[in-house]
Order: C-alpha cells, then structure tokens, then sequence
C-alpha cells in the first residue's frame, strides 16, 4: 500500500479535488492552509508581502492504483501550470 501526497495552491482547490473524485478517487483526508516556500512557484506564508496559501490532499491506495493518480496529477499539473502542484508517494503500513 502506498500513500500518494499532492500539495496545490488553495485557489485551485475545487479543480483538484473534483479531478480525483470524478475519477473514482473518493477517500482522502484533506488538510488546508499549508503554508510553505519551494521551487517552481511562489512562496505561500499566508502574509501580505507572501500571500496565500496551500491545501494537501492524501490517498491511501493499493500499489496498482498509483500509476492512475501519477497520470490524473500529470494532468492536472498541464491544466494549472502555476498552482504548484507537487506529489509524493511513500510505503504505508495501516495499524490494527
């Protein structure tokens, strides 16, 4: 199992979450109001000089489902080409 992390400038929001979801990726845990500096973008620290902010999404899915997400943020990626879209994926392990 892996999980699969994207981060999005917040403007984008209903963009993002409708592409997941309409492609049958229906469970995920959303945290907004990320704040953060990288490459490729501008920094978002929610103050006036560096306003606004991020949101991360996180996808708990099997192996065999990732290469689907990779495809959907490869997408998203050309239609918001400044939103900032990063992704990760890393093992996962659910605790019983």
């Amino acid at each position: 199992m892996k999980m699969f992390l994207i981060v999005y400038c917040e403007a984008s929001d209903e963009d993002v979450v409708a592409k997941f979801k309409n492609a049958g990726f229906k469970s995920y845990t959303k945290m907004q109001g990320a704040m953060g500096e990288g490459e490729g973008s501008e920094p978002k620290l929610g103050t006036h000089y560096w306003p606004g902010r991020n949101n991360t999404l996180f996808f708990a899915v099997p192996d065999e489902e990732l290469p689907k997400l990779h495809e959907l943020f490869r997408e998203l990626k050309a239609e918001h080409p400044r939103a900032g879209l990063k992704a990760f994926t890393f093992p996962l392990e659910e605790c019983v």
